[in-house]
């Protein structure tokens, strides 16, 4: 399969490629480096990536910023950060996408731990994971010519310890490796609708 993988060069897109770039052709977007660069809250320039890459069989997104603050820090403006990024940057992957995903293709996108198991800190993400789960549930039943959509929701990876495993006391960091074997179910199964939790 010729597949799109937006983040990645995080550690959650880096397990995703791990896990399917021995099967696959991929093809790595992020907002700064990659095989191109990509800000995914601009729909027009999601359209004009996806024009210049052509037709591909799955389009996983491991991308999306939140804002880590105290609720009562948050304004609108920077609570709309998650929103902006990490919600409808995902979700134009998938409306841009509809007439250039293979028939049969997917879309798997990316949500996390905080809307079932939250942090000080962490209602912006919690927020957008909420909503992600909500539009696969729905968008799934709607989808054209077979496509279907996930989003994979995993815990701390082990490999992001040393950056965040202050802010998730208590939390078991995930191994990296079962985070790749997600996309992969979200990726090459048959599901859809479905949130894949990797705890």
């Amino acid at each position: 399969m010729r597949i799109v993988v937006v983040g990645a060069a995080g550690d959650i897109g880096q397990a995703a490629c791990e896990e399917l770039g021995g099967r696959h052709e991929l093809i790595r977007v992020g907002r700064t480096r990659g095989d191109h660069t990509l800000d995914v809250a601009d729909l027009a320039a999601v359209k004009a990536f996806y024009a210049s890459v052509g037709p591909v069989d799955a389009v996983v997104s491991c991308a999306g910023d939140a804002t880590f603050a105290a609720l009562t820090d948050f304004d609108q403006d920077s609570f709309m950060v998650g929103l902006r990024q990490k919600v409808m940057g995902q979700i134009n992957l998938v409306l841009a996408g509809l007439d250039v995903v293979s028939d049969g293709g997917s879309f798997t996108l990316t949500s996390g731990v905080l809307d079932r198991d939250p942090i000080r800190m962490g209602t912006n993400a919690a927020t957008a994971n909420g909503a992600l789960a909500g539009f696969v549930k729905s968008a799934a039943i709607e989808m054209p010519r077979g496509l279907r959509v996930n989003v994979v929701s995993p815990g701390l990876l082990d490999t992001s310890v040393e950056r965040y495993g202050p802010w998730f006391h208590g939390h078991k960091p995930v191994p990296a490796a079962d985070v790749g074997l997600a996309y992969a179910k979200a990726v090459e199964g048959a599901l859809t609708g479905q949130v894949f939790i990797v705890e």
